[in-house]
């Protein structure tokens, strides 16, 4: 079993290091957290929101679950998106998957895995709303990879539509979400959904994004 007792120390040698490149770092970063972002990501620990994007504490505030989930009566997501919006006031959202998602896999292969799979119910929802366009794919990891981004585009949409945002914009704060695919072989992000800033923009982005997809090789 590894011990824990390296984690204090990489803790130290972390906080040392921040104080010598900006000494007041720590006592500023106590007063007030101002992020501009809001990232939704996986639980996946391959998948560091910070690290990927080069921001540091402070900078991005992000609630992550397993699969990239937003679902209209998770009180722990829709606490964290009404928190950073009206509270923090972010501007940009991103709803950020990755490819060799284990979740998504799950439900490609149909594995059973236990409780979790109560929870990917919802992923095995945008599964079948997309049947046809991922049994025309041969490949497992090339359906589980088109499966991560028709999964974003949906939790794109179900942000779009959540009371929050839509109060956002009704008052016309200025907000856009995002939707993003991180890819673990090469570190890159790669957008599958054009930016959302009004709720008009919703339906034709959504369909774009869709569309997008069919032409483009899994």
């Amino acid at each position: 079993m590894c011990s824990i007792e390296s984690l204090f120390q990489n803790n130290i040698a972390w906080s040392t290091r921040c104080v010598a490149q900006d000494p007041a770092y720590f006592e500023r970063l106590a007063r007030q957290q101002t992020p501009r972002y809001l990232w939704i990501g996986c639980s996946d620990s391959r998948v560091p929101a910070n690290e990927i994007v080069g921001l540091r504490p402070g900078e991005v505030f992000v609630h992550r679950n397993v699969g990239n989930l937003v679902v209209h009566s998770d009180l722990n997501c829709q606490t964290a998106v009404q928190y950073a919006v009206e509270v923090l006031k972010v501007e940009h959202v991103l709803v950020v998957g990755h490819y060799g998602c284990g979740g998504v896999r799950a439900v490609i292969e149909r594995r059973r895995i236990g409780l979790a799979e109560n929870w990917l119910r919802h992923l095995e929802d945008v599964a079948r709303k997309h049947a046809q366009r991922l049994d025309g794919i041969a490949g497992v990891d090339e359906r589980a990879a088109r499966l991560c981004e028709l999964n974003v585009i949906e939790q794109v949409s179900n942000l779009c539509r959540t009371t929050t945002l839509r109060r956002a914009w009704e008052r016309g704060q200025k907000v856009e979400v995002h939707g993003l695919v991180y890819g673990l072989e090469d570190g890159r992000l790669r957008r599958v959904a054009a930016a959302v800033g009004n709720e008009e923009m919703h339906d034709m982005e959504y369909a774009e994004a869709l569309s997008a997809l069919a032409v483009r090789p899994a």
